[in-house]
């Protein structure tokens, strides 16, 4: 999650389109350039481009499809582990609307979670702090931010259409719910939910420290 910054519309950023039959899963790891990162990194990330992995893999969707070719970058150090997470949401068919990089909305945080984008690496701070998110080291990821959307301290959510999965977070589908396969699936790699934080809540967030 960011504050919103930035006035660029939510691109219809190209994604995988889904496949009418089942499909093995399998996360290919590779490494990144600079030209793929334009938008997200810049000399001083905390993060050398060299450091980070872009992996290409299959979810599920909403429509209860395959969609192969969903791309996350992450940094190298927990790109199997975290391709192995995944591994396990698509066997159980958690549902993702989309997973494409923050370039795809030329870094802007706001716009990816204006298009329900689950994303990782960005090298940008911590919302309200001048200090790096941890997604700058490429040790976080965001999925489903429209249903599951940070929620401020005061209760204040940056968008609107994403507010009814605030009031209510009872299991539907994409939700993250305490103690779900999601989040136990993270947990089992040693990274913590930002739904369990006090005062502000970042549902859609997981990371390690």
């Amino acid at each position: 999650m960011d504050s919103p910054s930035g006035t660029a519309s939510p691109s219809d950023a190209a994604e995988p389109s889904p496949t009418a039959t089942d499909v093995p899963f399998k996360a290919e790891i590779s490494r990144v350039t600079a030209q793929q990162l334009e938008h997200s990194w810049r000399k001083g990330c905390p993060v050398p481009v060299s450091g980070l992995r872009m992996i290409t893999m299959p979810y599920w969707g909403f429509d209860g499809k395959p969609h192969e070719g969903g791309q996350l970058i992450v940094n190298a150090a927990v790109a199997q582990d975290v391709a192995d997470t995944f591994g396990t949401l698509y066997k159980n068919r958690f549902p993702i609307r989309k997973m494409v990089p923050v370039d795809a909305y030329e870094g802007s945080d706001f716009d990816s979670i204006e298009d329900d984008n689950t994303s990782a690496f960005n090298c940008r701070p911590a919302t309200g702090s001048s200090n790096w998110s941890r997604h700058a080291y490429g040790m976080a990821v965001d999925i489903n931010p429209c249903e599951n959307p940070y929620v401020s301290a005061s209760g204040t959510i940056a968008h609107p259409r994403c507010k009814k999965f605030y009031k209510d977070r009872s299991p539907a589908p994409g939700v993250i719910t305490a103690g779900d396969k999601v989040v136990k699936a993270f947990e089992k790699i040693g990274w913590q939910w930002g739904g369990y934080w006090t005062g502000t809540r970042d549902y859609q967030h997981f990371d390690r420290r």
